[in-house]
């Protein structure tokens, strides 16, 4: 009977471990699902620029999801129109480094968004904290397009 006991308990551990992997993996945006929410933001945009970048600040209408979010800058100067709280609306897009390598991440960024509407372009990986917090800094790649005057894009973290 203890062996029993004890073989029900193992096998009881050894279920909850990819129940809980599982469950952490689902915390955390896709590259798909920010390449979906960068479509959405982009039509929202050409629908009412104003009321979606609004609505982006604001987290509305499926425009924060987990760690998900669209950010926007203005082409002709690259300040920043929108996004997350870590980078202050007014802020030269360009001037964004990877805290931890320097890397110009503002400029990869920038320059992603010069290409024509509607083409997406996924920047590489840089480091940047995830919404709400400065640290810890956590692995991000995000898809970047052209919107009128806008550069607008949604990043995902590895």
């Amino acid at each position: 009977m203890i062996r029993i006991y004890l073989i029900a308990a193992t096998s009881a551990a050894v279920l909850a471990v990819p129940i809980i992997a599982f469950a952490q993996q689902g915390q955390l945006g896709t590259a798909d699902e920010a390449k979906a929410m960068l479509l959405k933001a982009a039509a929202a945009v050409k629908a009412d620029r104003d009321l979606a970048l609004g609505m982006f600040n604001k987290g509305e209408g499926g425009f924060r999801d987990r760690d998900l979010y669209p950010f926007c800058f203005r082409i002709r100067d690259g300040k920043q129109v929108a996004g997350p709280v870590s980078v202050p609306i007014g802020t030269d897009q360009r001037t964004l480094k990877d805290p931890t390598t320097g890397k110009e991440i503002g400029q990869e960024i920038y320059a992603a968004a010069q290409k024509a509407e509607g083409q997406i372009t996924e920047t590489s990986s840089y480091m940047f904290p995830k919404p709400g917090t400065t640290a810890p800094l956590v692995a991000k790649i995000s898809f970047v397009t052209r919107v009128g005057d806008l550069g607008c894009g949604v990043g995902y973290y590895k």
